[in-house]
């Protein structure tokens, strides 16, 4: 692993930002720590940047114990969430920053400044101040101001978040394909799930100073270890006894879940309707569109739900009445996830039919 916590404690006061934070990623890979306000994201990666000071436990970066290292010689560069730009320096003396501090030698600044101009599509930028550029732009300076160094590690806190919501789309795209261009190991805070999704490698979810899951965004979707993390991915929707739902009788009463939108298959009128016994009635009580599909609200035993519609069917209104085939949901006991199915499916290999 290039960079690996262990059992790392940080309090502030009578807060605990961070219990006993354990994972580790592996060089090259780019990485998001997502959670929500207070989850303890940024504290952790303020730690690994120097910035903070872990009150126990221990933090590696390739191979070296870095507790005790100041920031400087840790080898890393940081990407602030406001930028950080020196509105009073250019932008090729903003990137040029840190290898001035390091006392490089002029023609090898030049050099090295001129290619990451050409890296982040800045080339006739140089002479600019902060003030001259966009968001998108001050952000990519930034970016390069971090990288002029030659890091072995580089750190992101919320770069997006300064950023319209169009841009912050393009640049998302951008940004992942220069991190892995350039093979650096990277990792950057969020709370933000579909940026983590489609931007990361690795997505680690916080929640209260813990580290509820690590791993691939579609093993955290497919298979979340926790309700936290459950509930967080995706759309979900709560519910406080799975056991109300036909075809899921069996399962112990006031057993709490999640029900995904894809989890859902709502029949239109005129639609073949399997699996009759475990069909109910749900009230629309919401329509919007999504771009390729329709998202319902739905009023299902007085548990709200979120489906999706094709808009190749006649949409349905507000106030109509629904059926609905819950065919399987997340049941949440003893603090672990499992995926359930809805028994009638589970008894007949082919199913049985009617229409209305």
């Amino acid at each position: 692993m290039y960079i690996e916590l262990r059992d790392i404690n940080k309090s502030f006061g009578d807060f605990q930002a961070s219990r006993s934070v354990s994972f580790g990623i592996a060089r090259g890979t780019l990485a998001a720590l997502l959670g929500p306000s207070g989850s303890g994201k940024t504290t952790i990666l303020r730690m690994i940047a120097g910035l903070e000071t872990p009150d126990s436990g221990d933090i590696f970066i390739n191979a070296r114990r870095v507790n005790d290292l100041a920031p400087s010689v840790r080898g890393i560069g940081f990407v602030f969430q406001n930028y950080a730009l020196f509105r009073y320096m250019t932008v090729f003396d903003n990137i040029a920053f840190g290898l001035r501090v390091k006392k490089e030698k002029a023609a090898a600044i030049r050099a090295r400044v001129e290619e990451l101009l050409e890296l982040i599509g800045l080339e006739d930028f140089g002479k600019r101040h902060p003030a001259q550029l966009s968001g998108g732009q001050k952000q990519r300076v930034a970016f390069a101001r971090a990288l002029a160094p030659n890091p072995g590690l580089l750190l992101l806190d919320e770069p997006f978040a300064a950023i319209d919501a169009k841009v912050r789309r393009e640049l998302r795209v951008w940004l992942r394909d220069m991190i892995r261009r350039l093979g650096i190991t990277s990792i950057f805070v969020t709370h933000d799930q579909d940026e983590a999704i489609e931007v990361a490698d690795e997505i680690i979810v916080t929640n209260k100073g813990r580290v509820e899951q690590l791993g691939a965004p579609p093993d955290l979707y497919r298979e979340p270890a926790t309700p936290f993390v459950a509930d967080f991915i995706g759309e979900s929707a709560p519910v406080e006894n799975i056991a109300a739902f036909r075809g899921f009788e069996a399962n112990v009463q006031g057993t709490p879940g999640a029900v995904r939108p894809e989890f859902l298959k709502v029949f239109a009128v005129g639609d073949v309707i399997q699996y009759p016994n475990s069909v109910e009635d749900a009230v629309v009580d919401d329509v919007a569109f999504r771009g390729a599909w329709l998202e319902l609200g739905l009023v299902l035993r007085g548990i709200r739900l979120t489906a999706r519609y094709s808009l190749e069917k006649q949409p349905p209104r507000i106030g109509d009445f629904v059926k609905v085939l819950v065919y399987r949901l997340y049941a949440f006991e003893d603090g672990k996830v499992s995926l359930r199915r809805n028994a009638e499916l589970n008894a007949s290999r082919h199913g049985y039919s009617y229409s209305i």
